[in-house]
Formats: C-alpha cells, sequence, structure tokens
C-alpha cells in the first residue's frame, strides 16, 4: 500500500511548480541545501527557516501549507499574526504547546524554529471546544490581570489569524518581537496602525503598540488553574457555625 504524503510537502511541491522552479533552483532560492527533493518526497520536515523563507519571499500563509486554512497567502494590509510554527501529533491531529514563563522569553526570538518548539511539551484535549483551530498555552508573570487571572497560572489561547479579526475586550496572548505579554485587547478608533494593551489590574496603565510589532496573537478562551483557595464564604460559615455550638454549648451550662 502506498503511503500518503503529508500536506505540507504536498503544497510545498505544488508551489514550487507553481513559480516554475527546478528542486535546484528552489532549494537556491529557499537556501536551504540539497533537501527539496527529500521534503517532497515526505523524508525530510520542513523546517521553520523554511517557513519563515516562504513567508518573507512569497507571503505564503503557515497554515495554508500544513492543510490548516484556505488562505494560501498571508493578507499583510490586515495585519496578519498568525502561527508561525504549528505542531502536529503521532496521528496528524494539532497538539497544544505549553510554554512557561522560562520559554515564553526566547519565545519571540525563536518563533521560526521548528526544532526550538519540539522541546516544549506538548498535549491534546479531547473536547469540541479544542477542534478545528490552533491553540496555545502560556504560563502568566506578574500580577497585570488580577484578580481574573492569578501569577503562574496557565491560559489557554486559539490562534487568530489577523489583527482584523480580534474582538474589542477581549484578553489575548499578545507575541511581540521582545516579550509575551497577556492583555485585554482594545482597537483605537480612527488608527489602524496601533492598539491598546489593558491590564485588568488598575496600577497598570493602558500601553499602545503597533500593529507591525505584533507576531502572533492568541485569544484566550481558557485557563489552568493549580491550588484553588476555599471561598471566603466557606471560611464565614464555618466560623459561624462553630460560634453558634459554642454559644449552644454555654446555654446547656447554665441548666
Amino acid at each position: 500500500m502506498k503511503n500518503t504524503l503529508p500536506i505540507e510537502a504536498t503544497r510545498f511541491k505544488a508551489l514550487r511548480e507553481e513559480l516554475h522552479h527546478t528542486q535546484q533552483s528552489f532549494s537556491e532560492l529557499l537556501d536551504i541545501g540539497t533537501t527539496t527533493a527529500d521534503i517532497e518526497r515526505g523524508k525530510t520536515k520542513i523546517t521553520g527557516k523554511i517557513v519563515m523563507e516562504l513567508m518573507a519571499q512569497f507571503n505564503i500563509n503557515p497554515l495554508w501549507l500544513y492543510g490548516k486554512s484556505f488562505e494560501k497567502h498571508i493578507d499583510t494590509s490586515r495585519g496578519d499574526v498568525s502561527p508561525k510554527v504549528i505542531t502536529l501529533d503521532i496521528s496528524g491531529n494539532d497538539s497544544i504547546l505549553l510554554v512557561n514563563q522560562k520559554a515564553a522569553a526566547g519565545y519571540p526570538n525563536n518563533i521560526h524554529d521548528l526544532g526550538w518548539y519540539q522541546s516544549l511539551p506538548a498535549f491534546n484535549i479531547p473536547l469540541p471546544e479544542y477542534r478545528n483551530a490552533s491553540y496555545r498555552g502560556f504560563q502568566v508573570e506578574g500580577d497585570s490581570m488580577l484578580p481574573n487571572i492569578k501569577p503562574n497560572e496557565w491560559v489557554l489561547g486559539r490562534a487568530v489569524p489577523s489583527i482584523s479579526e480580534a474582538t474589542d475586550s477581549k484578553i489575548y496572548i499578545v507575541v511581540l518581537r521582545d516579550s509575551v505579554l497577556v492583555k485585554k485587547l482594545q482597537k483605537i478608533p480612527n488608527n489602524l496602525q496601533s492598539i491598546r494593551l489593558i491590564s485588568l489590574n488598575d496600577q497598570y496603565l493602558p500601553i499602545d503598540v503597533k500593529v507591525k510589532d505584533i507576531q502572533e496573537l492568541w485569544m484566550v478562551n481558557s485557563k489552568l488553574s493549580f491550588g484553588v483557595d476555599e471561598p471566603a464564604e466557606s471560611s464565614l460559615l464555618r466560623q459561624l457555625q462553630q460560634s453558634m455550638d459554642e454559644l449552644k454549648g454555654q446555654i446547656s451550662g447554665l441548666k
């Protein structure tokens, strides 16, 4: 039985032929040595460097390359912020990468490096809320999103293709060129070049960032919490019950 080629290998070859390149000339253009033939045979995976070159030279959408989008080209006028690398499990399904605080510090600089992503833990959630889209988890640093999101909690975000599809007042994971932030997003009236990032903790002032400086955008749809605190109401009820028991004991002693 003939093995089925990965969709990225098929689309890579189709793109090369559409651009009227030989395997050798395409290798030279992308500066990837002699791996073009192996990629098209499914023997070599497409690296982050190749994805970056396809984006830079031909505006190729990484999600299209891996069969996750019908949009072949990136529309730079809309502020593309789609994932630069997506990861699949052995069944070919999207896996959810977890980026802790330490990894997040290096995330912007390694955003095109497929090998770097392979060092991160990944898992799947078999729920309908996590289908038909790419998701990624980030560990929150700092207290700027209190009281909704606490330091060291994890937020899971769904990939957003472009700034134009972002929604006001929703919380996003914003990957800038030098940092990863979790903020509420607000579009600035009559200003398509910038967006405003707002903290839930009112001790932090809003900041405006240029759309061109946003590499990726993930809309937060859930979070992971550990060591859940007991509600204050439960503690209060327990104290009242204890006081009532003590009062009953004192009344019984008077009889």
